[in-house]
């Protein structure tokens, strides 16, 4: 049975992918729920770390490395589709499934910042005007336990050599419930190509959050994850 690591997208921590994970336990799945550099409970480093793009690829594949974990379903939030692909694509063979949840699928030398849209790169800008280092949450109602998310891991491009699509099995989950989406390109681009496997959920952007029995079923689907 494959192994589950859930990685939230910007602001949050791994506390937000918390009940999502009790619900895989409980059908089995070993799941691990990291905290990206800055965040969360690793709030307290943002200062000195002044983590990037390349820290968090970091947090993960060691999260890989140490636990020595394989045969994993990789899935990232939003943001974190940027993380899940520098990890897949310096450590293809120990990823089972990669799975984009309402998430940036970069090419190699795409930043958040050139996919994220102009809605949210005025975010970025607005939002770290105080320190210049880190973006503060979106106003719109949300988690008190959101904090600023470090602004160079928006701005940093990924380095991909291309590795990364030597993952058996992708899956690309479409949230078509909120109106400044900056995946609806992404989700055309990627029905259309055969390596991809390609949802869509009628909810807003928080799927794991929001939609967690839908998410459950769509990866059930998956050949690595299907009761045999």
């Amino acid at each position: 049975m494959p192994t589950f690591v859930l990685i939230p997208g910007g602001w949050r921590g791994g506390w937000s992918v918390t009940p999502l994970a009790r619900k895989l336990r409980a059908l089995g799945h070993e799941v691990y729920t990291p905290t990206l550099t800055g965040l969360g409970e690793r709030v307290h480093l943002a200062s000195s770390a002044r983590p990037n793009l390349d820290t968090h690829i970091a947090d993960v594949a060691n999260l890989l490395t140490y636990e020595d974990l394989h045969d994993v379903v990789l899935c990232g939030h939003s943001y974190a589709g940027m993380v899940v692909s520098g990890v897949a694509d310096l450590m293809p063979e120990r990823i089972a499934a990669l799975v984009y949840v309402d998430a940036f699928v970069p090419n190699d030398g795409e930043a958040w910042w050139d996919l994220a849209g102009d809605y949210f790169r005025k975010l970025a800008i607005e939002g770290s005007a105080a320190d210049g280092f880190s973006v503060m949450p979106p106003s719109s109602p949300g988690d008190a336990r959101r904090v600023p998310h470090p602004l160079a891991s928006f701005r940093q491009a990924i380095r991909l050599t291309g590795r990364w699509q030597e993952v058996r099995e992708k899956m690309f989950i479409y949230a078509t419930g909120w109106e400044e989406t900056p995946f609806t390109a992404t989700y055309e681009r990627l029905k259309r190509d055969p390596a991809w496997i390609v949802k869509s959920l009628p909810c807003g952007h928080d799927i794991f959050g929001k939609a967690p029995e839908d998410f459950l079923a769509l990866v059930q689907e998956l050949k690595c994850v299907a009761p045999k």
